[in-house]
Parts: C-alpha cells; sequence; structure tokens
C-alpha cells in the first residue's frame, strides 16, 4: 500500500505552521491549482482536490491534532474526555482479554477484524458479517453567489446498489451453500500483506460458496443511477466539506450502506474576495471624493450599500460594513464586508484643470516625503 502524500508537504508549509500560515497557503494554492483556472488540466484537478482534503485535516483543530498524533485523520477517531484521543472505533462492545477463551472476541481479534482481517489469535477467523458499504466522493462547483445563498443542488449519482434478487447475497435464492474450501470458512484470503489481510476471492469474503446469482454474477450488487436532490446550506466556503448519510455503495451480507462526501468548490468572484467569514472588495473612488469626503454606493453581496467616506481618506484605506459578510452555515453572526477604497489620480488635459491644480498646490505647501533619507543618512 503507497504511503500517502504528507498534508503538510501539500499545502508547503512546515509542522509549525500557525492556523493564519495554513490558511494563506491553501487559498494561494487553490487558486493556483482551481479547475476553472486550469480547464481540462487533469493533472491540477488532482492537485486541487489533495489541496482540499489536506486543508480539510489541517485547518480544523481537533483533526490536525488527531493527524499529528498518528499520521492520518479518520472519523472513527474519538476524542476522550482527558484530551487525547482512542484510535479507531468504539471499543465499548469489546471484551477486553487478551487472552480470551475459545469461541469468544478477544480485543485483539476484534481489532485486527475491523482492521481489515487477520485470523487472529492461533490463527482463527470467522465468516465476515454484515459489512457497511463504501464511501463515495463528489466534487460539487457552485458560483460565489450560490455559496452565499444556499441552493438545492441536483446531483446524478452512480453508485453499486444491492441486488434485489439475492438480497445483496451474491447467490441464488434457495441454492445450497457449503462451506468455502479455499478459505474454510473464515472469508479471509491466506496472502497477507503485512498485518492486513483481504477477503477470500473464492466467496467474495462470505465464507460459503454456493450457485452465483444470475442477476448480479455473484457480486451481490448492481449499478444504480439515482438522481438525488441535496440542500447545500448559507455561507459554505470553498473546501466545505458535508455528508449525505446512506448515498454510498451498498453494504454487504446486509450491512447498511455507505455515506456520500460531498467537497464543495466555489468558483472565484469577479468582484469580491472571501476571507473566513468576511468578504473584502476594492472600490475605486476620485481625487476629489477622497480630499473632500462623500457618501458612496458600494455593491454588496445584498445589493447597493452605502459608504462614508471621510474627508482625508487615502488609497488603500479600508473601512468596514458591519454584518454585510458571508453567514455561517453552522450559525452563528455573519461576516462583515471589508471595502479598500483605491483613489484615481485624474488625468489632466486642460489648462484651467491645471491651473486649479497648481493653486491647491501653492495652499496646500505639506511636503508628504518629509523624513525620508536616502542612503546618505548619517553621513
Amino acid at each position: 500500500m503507497a504511503a500517502k502524500e504528507d498534508y503538510y508537504s501539500i499545502l508547503g508549509v512546515a509542522r509549525g505552521a500557525d492556523e493564519a500560515e495554513i490558511k494563506k497557503a491553501y487559498r494561494r494554492m487553490a487558486r493556483k491549482n482551481h479547475p476553472d483556472v486550469n480547464p481540462g488540466d487533469k493533472a491540477a484537478e488532482d492537485r486541487f482536490k489533495k489541496i482540499q482534503e489536506a486543508y480539510d485535516v489541517l485547518g480544523d483543530a481537533k483533526k490536525r491534532a488527531v493527524y499529528d498524533q498518528y499520521g492520518f485523520y479518520s472519523d472513527n477517531i474519538r476524542e476522550q474526555a482527558g484530551g487525547g484521543f482512542a484510535q479507531g472505533f468504539d471499543f465499548s462492545d469489546i471484551n477486553m482479554d487478551f487472552g480470551g477463551a475459545a469461541g469468544q472476541s478477544s480485543f485483539r481479534d476484534t481489532l485486527f477484524e475491523m482492521l481489515g482481517g487477520g485470523a487472529g489469535r492461533a490463527g482463527r477467523a470467522r465468516p465476515q458479517g454484515p459489512a457497511k458499504g463504501g464511501d463515495l466522493e463528489h466534487q460539487l462547483n457552485i458560483s460565489f453567489m450560490e455559496s452565499i445563498r444556499g441552493l438545492s443542488a441536483h446531483i446524478n449519482l452512480s453508485r453499486q446498489g444491492a441486488c434485489a434478487a439475492c438480497d445483496g447475497s451474491g447467490l441464488e435464492r434457495g441454492a445450497k451453500k457449503r462451506t468455502c474450501p479455499q478459505c474454510h470458512g473464515s472469508g479471509k484470503d491466506n496472502r497477507s500483506h503485512g498485518f492486513m489481510r483481504i477477503p477470500c476471492r473464492a466467496c467474495d469474503g462470505a465464507g460459503e460458496i454456493g450457485e452465483r446469482c444470475k442477476s448480479c454474477g455473484g457480486s451481490g450488487h448492481v449499478p444504480v443511477q439515482e438522481s438525488i436532490t441535496v440542500r447545500i446550506p448559507a455561507g459554505v466556503a470553498n473546501g466545505f466539506r458535508m455528508r449525505v448519510a446512506g448515498k454510498g455503495n451498498a453494504g454487504r451480507f446486509g450491512g447498511p450502506p455507505g455515506d456520500l462526501y460531498l467537497q464543495i468548490a466555489v468558483r472565484p468572484h469577479d468582484f469580491f474576495v472571501r476571507e473566513g467569514n468576511d468578504i473584502s472588495c476594492v472600490v475605486p473612488i476620485t481625487f476629489t471624493e477622497a480630499a473632500l469626503g462623500a457618501k458612496i454606493e458600494v455593491p454588496s453581496i445584498d445589493g447597493k450599500a452605502l459608504l462614508k467616506i471621510p474627508p482625508g481618506t487615502q488609497s488603500g484605506q479600508k473601512f468596514r460594513l458591519r454584518g454585510k459578510g458571508a453567514p455561517a452555515p453552522r450559525g452563528g453572526a455573519p461576516g462583515n464586508q471589508i471595502v479598500e477604497v483605491r483613489v484615481m489620480t485624474p488625468k489632466v488635459a486642460d489648462e484651467r484643470s491645471k491651473e486649479i491644480l497648481r493653486e491647491l498646490a501653492r495652499l496646500n505647501p505639506d511636503d508628504p516625503r518629509a523624513g525620508i533619507h536616502g542612503g546618505d543618512q548619517g553621513l
């Protein structure tokens, strides 16, 4: 099994990087590799998915703590009351006796089964029971304004559903079943991969064989095309990941279906830039508006908003419109809109305008470069 690329390397940050550094690196790399910026570039699309996956973990303090401790992240790793983490699964219903009696499930046997196989202590193994189906990933591309307002997204899924003819068993109904001669009922292949074992190919991990189902060819699954509608909450940001329960592949041996995970990719906006829940933009103003002050209309996500420009405003100065940012998808106060103004210098062609500006310079003789010294300072 190939080692997974380090999340810190994917984002190009050190392991000790703080939250702001990680966020800055993510935005830079996501913008550079976004599918809309690189149409038809499969390599850029793959890099974008890796960047999203890395930031999903490193951008969340709890997930990052798990990743730093174990070298990987899984939703099955639970935070304990003492502040640490329980690796893997809920062991509350498992016999913790490592020397369990014959016929009982010891902690070690059960752990190896949950991690994907292994004959357990003394070479014992049991037929595979109900298993949850595989999860699916789907990238959903939406516009900036759809991410702000939310939407009902229609998604066409291709997944593996349970075969109705055999109820997902892979065997013809009423067919005589017998213990698999290759795995002797264990459901496990004898060829190990480290401490991991793979399902028996002869019985597909069932531990039993019989006449294969004619509808599914013995797989227990059939291809399913399904159209679903998913409500995307208002305020989702680029990289937002959400789960749709039960819309993954069908389970095995009566197990529940997996889940569908949606990865939200938000297309950049021509005017607005999102930073957390704040929305920033750059608005040009005239020389006279900056000098004398003015009230101007600026675009916002809700339409036009009124912004007061005080006299003497400088180019690059920023103003805040409280509550005009993105809504919080999980509740809470919305962000703000940050407006940066750029003072536009007029192109003067007529003599009358030039004379007015010369008069202005005579009336305001202040030197903005006073106090600036060159390399000869102190000589």
